[in-house]
């Protein structure tokens, strides 16, 4: 059966970021309804939010790149609990915020996930009308940016998630001398910022307000600890199939990336210290010999010591560690030495090959998503090729071009948003589940004068529909008719 539903998005005016001499107002939302399926609506329109049958809710942070020295100047353009970041970079707002309750990405970010958003208990740090994403920013000069990260949580039913948003407004607002003098006399009143602003969105899955297109961290460089078992019971073809898939990932890897080798059986060792010599690190992996029992504890630890004190360690850089064994080992040591690993920023993987502890290795991984299981060892390939996506492919841009082609070409009639990157085809987003979606403006600094006293307005906003009995949803947004089908 399919229906069609006649489904309007109704998004507020309001400013959101201005050229020079210009004040702009930014909101995150969106007002859409459907006969059709449960849905959703989180409406910064009149400062309200709306909640329907199927539950959307949203928290963020967002932060202002603005120069050194100016933190009484954004404090002035309307953030009285505006904060200084550092390097020239002020924290404008977030929701939940730290007098609420934790940080917001202690919340979001790594184990701070498991705080449930989705309780009752959570609605009263959540965004509830009153308080939205906002650049409220008079004085915006070349070379200058901002970023909001929107952390959605879909509760209860599983749900389709799209972006939606327009440009409600690209302003001249008359024409400074040198702004004339650069691009003539303006005839049509339509300014030049939206076309000047560069805009960048991407699924950030870690929730760390940057974009990083390599690595699973917060920095470009990415440093991996391949911590394997070679104790007695992967002798063989267990030991075999590891040296194939393990030196195929090293192969995989990119200056200025470095890799380590680590080995353990009743102790450990580092058999090749980080290095971005990666035929040196597969040379240490080819020459594994097995014997001897297991202690998965000693192998976290001595990869962490390496990841973190190595001769080529780098303080900042995007730690991982690839941990695969194929028996039983001290469960409280093994899991200790793993928090303790993760607390100190380490993203953990997991490979339970045969007859491993499976439930030890997903409790020592960084998350159930980054256990991973071999039955056999002919299956290891396909999983160090799969640790390989995540950790090299880095987080999925959803778009980058100008702010004018984002919302009148892009989200003119909305975008699907997709509920697993690692799935063939769009998926829908699990219940209970959190995603964050970044949003990053910059204006380049080699923009001229041609800007000057513009100003633009935007709307942004997000809807949920169920995915149950809605195997080819069709939405379609800024006021034209939304089709959904079910079977």
């Amino acid at each position: 059966m399919s229906q069609d539903t006649n489904d309007k998005i109704g998004l507020s005016r309001r400013k959101v970021l201005a050229g020079l001499g210009a004040v702009g107002v930014a909101s995150a939302g969106a007002g859409l309804g459907t006969t059709a399926y449960f849905n959703d609506t989180e409406s910064f329109e009149g400062n309200t939010l709306t909640a329907g049958e199927l539950d959307l809710k949203l928290d963020y942070k967002s932060t202002y790149l603005g120069g050194p020295g100016r933190l009484d100047d954004v404090i002035d353009m309307g953030y009285p609990d505006a904060e200084d970041l550092g390097e020239g970079r002020y924290l404008l707002g977030q929701a939940p915020t730290p007098g609420d309750m934790e940080a917001w990405e202690d919340l979001v970010q790594g184990e701070g996930r498991a705080f449930d958003f989705c309780s009752p208990e959570a609605d009263q740090f959540l965004i509830n009308g009153d308080e939205i994403p906002v650049f409220t920013l008079d004085d915006v000069k070349p070379g200058d940016s901002g970023e909001v990260t929107i952390s959605v949580h879909i509760c209860d039913n599983p749900a389709f998630l799209y972006l939606a948003g327009e440009l409600t407004e690209n302003a001249e607002n008359g024409q400074s001398e040198p702004e004339m003098e650069q691009e003539g006399e303006d005839t049509d009143g339509i300014g030049e910022l939206a076309d000047a602003i560069e805009v960048c969105v991407w699924y950030d899955e870690d929730c760390d307000n940057v974009y990083e297109p390599t690595g699973t961290g917060q920095q470009q460089e990415l440093e991996v600890a391949l911590v394997s078992d070679v104790s007695g019971s992967m002798g063989g073809a267990p030991l075999s199939a590891l040296k194939t898939a393990a030196t195929s990932f090293v192969g995989n890897l990119s200056s200025p990336d470095e890799a380590a080798a680590i080995s353990f059986n009743s102790g450990a060792t580092t058999d090749q210290e980080l290095t971005t010599n990666y035929q040196l690190v597969q040379n240490a992996i080819n020459n594994y010999s097995a014997g001897g029992g297991t202690s998965i504890a000693a192998g976290i630890v001595e990869g962490e010591d390496e990841l973190l004190n190595g001769t080529n360690a780098t303080p900042g850089a995007s730690k991982v560690m690839i941990l695969l064994s194929d028996g039983q080992s001290d469960s409280a040591a093994a899991i200790s030495a793993a928090d303790d690993a993760k607390n100190n920023g380490i993203r953990i993987f997991t490979i339970a090959l045969g007859n491993a502890d499976t439930s030890l290795l997903e409790s020592v991984a960084s998350s159930p998503d980054d256990a991973f299981v071999a039955p056999d060892p002919a299956d290891l390939d396909t999983v160090y090729a799969e640790i390989a996506q995540i950790v090299l492919a880095g987080e999925l841009k959803i778009f980058e071009g100008s702010m004018a082609d984002f919302f009148g070409t892009f989200l003119a009639d909305g975008h699907a948003l997709d509920g697993d990157r690692q799935e063939e085809g769009r998926q829908p987003y699990p219940g209970a589940t959190t995603q964050c979606i970044g949003f990053e403006w910059t204006l380049p600094a080699e923009v001229e004068n041609e800007i000057q006293t513009d100003s633009v307005m935007f709307d942004i906003g997000l809807y949920a529909e169920q995915s149950r009995h809605n195997d080819d949803p069709q939405v379609t947004f800024n006021g034209t008719e939304a089709n959904s089908t079910s079977v």
